[in-house]
């Protein structure tokens, strides 16, 4: 019975140990997101940087930036018609984005492809990566990627 009260006591200090650790480490700084980040699977390469007191993502490169005309892309499947003939590089993409107490930030991303903007959080998964995902129904159903810094 002894062995058992101090190996509850050790996994009950191990689980506070753990809950301090957590609760210690700083929140994610907008320094840690800003700067340019490939999308998944390399189509597109979007600069995240303040905008104010928010962050805001703008895209700056496309893996192919002319249409087949060799015309560069434009911003043809938007739902405000007058924003269609926008070239796609310079459309700013995250919008908004406010860091929330979880470290993650909340803001707005507007998808290219199909016109429409969506809930969004980015998430700094490390120096090298963040997620980045795209929500409807108020967050109840989410598309994740997983963007890496550009070098």
């Amino acid at each position: 019975m002894k062995h058992a009260a101090r190996s509850l006591g050790t996994n009950v200090a191990s689980l506070a140990g753990l809950i301090g650790l957590t609760l210690a480490a700083p929140a994610a700084s907008a320094q840690e997101v800003n700067g340019q980040w490939l999308t998944q699977g390399g189509k597109a390469r979007v600069n995240i940087a303040s905008c104010g007191a928010k962050l805001c993502g703008t895209i700056v490169w496309l893996r192919e930036p002319n249409d087949e005309a060799g015309q560069p892309k434009r911003d043809e499947r938007n739902v405000d018609a007058s924003k269609r003939n926008r070239p796609l590089i310079g459309v700013p993409v995250l919008l908004g984005m406010s860091r929330e107490d979880s470290g993650r930030w909340k803001g707005e991303i507007y998808n290219a492809e199909d016109g429409k903007t969506y809930t969004a959080f980015l998430t700094p998964v490390s120096a090298t990566e963040v997620k980045v995902e795209g929500c409807v129904m108020g967050g109840l159903i989410c598309k994740e990627q997983r963007w890496t810094r550009a070098r």
